[in-house]
C-alpha cells in the first residue's frame, strides 16, 4: 500500500491553472497501495520489507526480515515491486519479464509470471493473494493467481492505474477518469458506487477500502469503515502527495514538509513516533507502516503490528541499504526536476524523477555568523546563485555599476530638489495642508486583557500616540519591490457644499447603504462622475466624534495608497468642523449581500448571481483584492470586517472589497499583537479573535469562509432554521457537517440549480476550500495565496463549459 503522486504545481494565473489541468488528466498517475508498483514493498505475513537498491551497477533487490537481509535473485535491474500477504512481485528494468517470490521459505522461492518483451507491461499491482497489471499504452488489465469467481473487467475498459486490496482491484478508466472496480470481493461493488461520477486523479486501495485525490487534488476515501478507516483529514487542495493503505488504516505524506498523517485502525497509528522524519513514501502492510525517508533514503517501520513486538508507539531503522525513492528512467524530468545526486543513484544510468505535484525545494539554513556580522539575505528558491565572474569581467562590471550608481544618485538629487520645491509651494512644510496616517480604527468590543478604568480623557490622549507609532511602523516595515506608499496618489479634497449638491443635500432617495462610520449615499459630482459618499454620523458626544475620526481616518489612510482592480477605489474626502465625508467610486450593482439575500433579489430567478460559475468568479476577485492587503500592500493590512455587504459589484459585475474603517496594519511577525480591542460583525468575526484577542491575518480568512458558504448555500451568516421562524443557525453549523459527509448537494443554494458535470467538481472545492477556511483555530486556516490557487483552478474547470464568462470583466446588462 504506498502512494500515487498526483500532478503537477499550480500557478496562479488563470491561463496557467487551466493548461495545468488538461496536463493532469494527460498523466498517467502511478498507485502505491497494499497491491501497487514502487520501488519498496512489505510482503504482509512475515513482515518482510524489501527495496530496490540504490547506489548500485545493478539496481537488484535487497529484503529485510526478522532482523536478516536477504539479497534477492536474479540479481539484476528491478524498475518497481509490490508486496501481497505471503510473497512480493518485481517488473525486471523494461518490464517484460515479471519475477515473483514467495517469502514463507528461507531461500525466497522464485517464480516467473510473465515473459513477453514485445508486451511490456506497467502498473503492477498486488492484492493479498492476486497479481494485477495493464499493457503498456493500452491500459488493458492482465491478472495471475486468482480464483474461480473472480470476475475481470471488461475487455474494452483501459485504465490508466490500478490498485488491489483484499480479493479485489479497482482502477482509473483512462477516457473519463471514472473508477472501476473488479474481483471476487463484494467490496468492490460498494467502492465503485461510493465513488460514482466523480473523477479521480489517483486511487490507492485498502483491505476493504480505496482512497485518492479527485480532480480538484482533495483528498476522499471510499468502501468499509468498520475501523474509523474512512475517517481520514480534511486536506486542501493537493495537500498530500503520498498515501498508503492497510486492511483498516490509512497514512498520507504531506507534501509541503514531507511529514506523515494517519487515520482509521482506531486510533492505533499514533504518528508522534515521526515527528521530525520528512519521507520520499510510505508503503503499508495490513497493521503497519514503513517509509523511505528524506534524509538518507533509509526505511523506517512503525505500528501496532510491526514484528519487534513494541507495539505502535516506537519505530525501527531498518538495516536495509539506501533505497532508491523512484525508478530509473531516461527522461530530464522537466516537470519537477531530477532528484538530488539522481545519476549517482542510478549508477549512472538514468534520473529519478521527483513526483509531482511538486515539493518546494528545502534550503538548508546558511552557518551561524558572528553576532557583529549582520545575516546574508536567504538564497533564492527559483534561481542558483551567479556563476563567479573572470576579474575582466568583474572590473567592467564593477564600472558599469558605478555608473548606474552616478545615474541613479543624479535622478535622486533631482528628485530631492523637486521634493523640498513642492515642499514650500504648497505649504506642506508649514502646515496649512493635513497629512493623514494610518490610526487604530473605530472598534466594538473590549479586551478581555485590556486594564481597568480610563475614561475619555485616556482615549483623547492615546489617541495622537496611536497615530504616531502606527505611521513610525510604516517607515520601519518598508519592504523591497513594488510599494503602494512610495507614491501616494493624494486624495482629492472636496467642500461640504460640492457633496450637498451631489446629493441633492443627502436625501433619502439618494441613501444606498451604510459603512462602519455612517451612511452611504448615490451622488453625482459638479462634473459628471458617478461616486458614492459616506458622511459620518453627526453627533456632540465625544466618544461617538473619535470613533468617526478614527473610522473616517483609518480609511482615508489606507484607501490613498491602496490601487487594486478589487478594491474600491477612493475619489477623495471633505473635513469641514464635525463632517467627515469620504467620497468613493460608484459600484453600480451593489453589495454581494443583497444579490444573495435582499427579496427583491432572491425572487429573480434569472439574476445574473444565479449561475454558480458567476458566483465562482465573485469569489475569486474578493479573494484577489483581500490576497493584495495581506500579501502586496505595504506595509500589509488586516481588514477586519470580511462580509458579502462589503464586496461590491460594479458595472461590469467585477467583485471589490470595501469599506477600510475597521482595518489594521499587520503585526510584525515577530511581535503577538493584541488590538485594544476585537472588532468586526457577528457572524464573520473570527472566533479565535473574538476569544482570545490575537488578530492575524487568518481572522480574514475565516470571514471570507462565511462568504464562500453564503454564496454555496444562498443563507445569511445567521439565519433563522426553518419557514416559520426558527432558532437562529449559523450558515457553518448548517453546511459544514454535510461538506463533510459528502452531501453538499444537501445545502446547496436552490436557485442556481443543481451544478452541471464540470461545475460540480468546481463547487466541490470551493467546498472545501471554505471549510478550511472557518476552521476555529487560525493556523489550519489556509492562507489568501492558497485560496486564490483553490479559486482560480474552479473557475478554470468552469471555463470548459465554453460560455462568456471569464475571469476578467465581462459585458452584463444589470436589470
Amino acid at each position: 500500500m504506498k502512494t500515487s503522486p498526483p500532478s503537477s504545481s499550480v500557478d496562479v494565473s488563470l491561463a496557467a491553472v487551466a493548461v495545468t489541468l488538461a496536463v493532469l488528466f494527460s498523466l498517467t498517475p502511478s498507485s502505491h497501495a497494499l497491491g501497487s508498483a514502487t520501488t519498496l514493498a512489505i510482503a504482509d505475513a512475515s513482515a518482510t520489507v524489501c527495496g530496490i537498491v540504490a547506489n548500485n551497477s545493478t539496481r537488484h533487490i535487497e529484503c529485510y526480515r526478522q532482523g536478516q537481509i536477504v539479497l534477492v535473485i536474479p540479481n539484476v535491474n528491478f524498475s518497481s515491486i509490490s508486496g501481497g500477504r505471503d510473497y512480493f512481485c518485481g517488473f525486471s528494468s523494461g518490464n517484460s519479464h515479471l519475477f515473483c517470490w514467495n517469502v514463507t521459505t528461507s531461500s525466497f522461492e522464485r517464480k516467473r509470471l510473465y515473459n513477453d518483451s514485445s508486451v511490456p507491461l506497467e502498473n503492477l499491482a498486488l492484492g493479498d493473494t492476486h497479481v494485477c497489471a495493464t499493457v503498456v499504452g493500452v491500459g488493458r488489465v492482465t491478472c495471475w493467481r486468482t480464483s474461480a469467481t473472480f470476475q475481470m473487467p471488461s475487455g474494452s475498459d483501459q485504465f490508466a492505474s490500478i490498485s488491489s486490496g483484499y480479493g479485489f482491484s479497482c482502477g482509473i478508466l483512462k477516457n473519463s477518469s471514472l473508477v472501476r472496480c473488479w474481483g471476487d470481493s463484494t467490496i468492490k461493488s460498494q467502492i465503485e458506487s461510493d465513488f460514482g461520477n466523480m473523477s479521480m486523479l489517483s486511487i490507492v486501495a485498502g483491505g476493504s477500502h480505496v482512497c485518492g485525490l479527485n480532480s480538484t487534488g482533495i483528498l476522499v476515501c471510499r468502501g468499509s469503515n468498520n475501523s474509523g478507516q474512512l475517517d481520514y483529514p480534511q486536506g486542501v487542495a493537493f495537500e498530500y502527495s503520498g498515501l498508503a493503505l492497510g486492511a483498516e488504516h490509512g497514512c498520507a505524506i504531506r507534501r509541503l514538509n514531507g511529514s506523515v498523517v494517519c487515520w482509521g485502525g482506531n486510533g492505533q497509528y499514533s504518528v508522534n513516533v515521526t515527528k521530525g522524519y520528512s519521507f520520499e513514501l510510505i508503503v503499508s502492510g495490513s497493521n503497519f507502516t514503513c517509509g523511505l525517508t528524506t534524509n538518507n533514503l533509509s526505511v523506517v517501520c512503525w505500528g501496532p503490528g510491526w514484528s519487534n513486538g513494541s507495539g505502535f508507539s516506537s519505530r525501527i531503522e531498518l538495516t536495509l541499504p539506501r533505497i532508491l525513492p523512484g525508478p530509473c528512467v531516461q527522461s530530464s524530468c522537466s516537470e519537477c526536476g531530477p532528484y538530488l545526486d539522481s545519476q549517482s543513484l542510478c549508477s549512472g544510468s538514468g534520473n529519478i524523477c521527483k513526483p509531482m505535484p511538486c515539493r518546494p525545494q528545502l534550503i538548508v539554513p546558511p552557518p551561524s555568523l558572528p553576532p557583529s556580522s549582520p545575516s546574508p539575505p536567504p538564497p533564492s528558491l527559483s534561481s542558483p546563485p551567479p556563476p563567479l565572474l573572470p576579474s575582466s569581467s568583474r572590473s567592467k562590471s564593477l564600472t558599469r555599476g558605478l555608473l548606474a550608481f552616478a545615474i541613479i544618485g543624479s535622478v535622486g538629487a533631482f528628485a530631492g530638489i523637486c521634493t523640498i520645491i513642492y515642499c514650500f509651494w504648497s505649504g506642506i512644510c508649514f502646515g496649512k495642508k493635513k497629512v493623514h496616517n494610518s490610526v487604530q480604527p473605530r472598534i466594538s468590543r473590549g479586551s478581555s486583557g485590556s486594564s481597568g478604568g480610563g475614561g475619555s480623557n485616556n482615549s483623547t490622549s492615546s489617541l495622537s500616540s496611536i497615530v504616531k507609532r502606527q505611521s513610525s511602523m510604516i517607515m520601519r516595515r518598508q519592504r523591497s519591490g513594488t510599494s503602494s506608499t512610495k507614491h501616494p496618489d493624494r486624495a482629492e479634497e472636496f467642500t461640504l457644499a460640492e457633496l450637498v449638491a451631489a446629493t441633492n443635500n443627502f436625501s433619502f432617495e439618494n441613501k444606498i447603504g451604510a459603512g462602519s462610520f455612517g451612511v452611504v449615499y448615490k451622488g453625482k459630482l459638479a462634473d459628471g462622475r458617478g461616486v458614492a459618499i459616506k458622511r459620518g454620523e453627526t453627533g456632540s458626544k465625544m466618544k461617538k466624534f473619535q470613533e468617526k475620526e478614527s473610522a473616517f481616518e483609518s480609511e482615508l489612510a489606507f484607501l490613498s495608497r491602496l490601487h487594486h482592480k478589487h478594491l474600491v477605489g477612493l475619489v477623495g474626502f471633505c473635513e469641514e468642523k464635525d463632517e467627515r465625508l469620504l467620497v468613493y467610486e460608484y459600484m453600480k450593482n451593489g453589495a454581494l449581500y443583497d444579490h444573495l439575500h435582499d427579496k427583491n433579489n432572491v425572487e429573480k430567478s434569472s439574476s445574473v448571481l444565479n449561475s454558480w460559475k458567476m458566483r465562482i468568479k465573485i469569489a475569486l476577485d474578493a479573494s484577489r483584492g483581500i490576497e493584495y492587503l495581506h500579501n502586496y500592500a505595504v506595509p500589509s493590512i488586516i481588514h477586519r470586517d470580511i462580509k458579502s455587504s462589503n464586496i461590491l459589484l460594479d458595472a461590469t459585475w467585477t467583485a471589490r472589497v470595501s469599506d477600510f474603517g475597521l482595518s489594521l496594519m499587520s503585526p510584525e511577525p515577530d511581535r503577538d499583537y493584541r488590538p485594544m480591542k476585537a472588532a468586526g460583525t457577528v457572524g464573520y468575526i473570527d472566533p479565535e479573535y473574538y476569544g482570545l484577542n490575537v488578530l492575524t491575518a487568518k481572522s480574514d480568512v475565516y470571514g471570507l469562509g462565511i462568504v464562500l458558504l453564503e454564496l454555496l448555500t444562498g443563507k445569511r451568516a445567521i439565519f433563522r432554521n426553518g419557514e416559520d421562524g426558527g432558532s437562529p443557525l449559523s450558515v457553518v453549523d448548517f453546511a459544514v457537517p454535510a461538506i463533510l459527509a459528502g452531501e453538499l448537494e444537501k445545502v446547496l443554494d436552490q436557485r442556481v440549480g443543481p451544478p452541471e458535470v464540470n461545475e460540480a467538481e468546481a463547487v466541490e472545492l470551493v467546498a472545501y476550500t471554505a471549510l478550511h477556511c472557518v476552521n476555529l483555530e487560525g493556523k489550519d486556516r489556509p492562507t489568501m495565496a492558497d485560496i486564490v490557487v483553490n479559486l482560480e483552478r474552479a473557475l478554470a474547470i468552469c471555463d470548459s463549459s465554453h460560455d462568456s464568462i471569464s475571469s476578467g470583466t465581462i459585458s452584463v446588462v444589470s436589470e
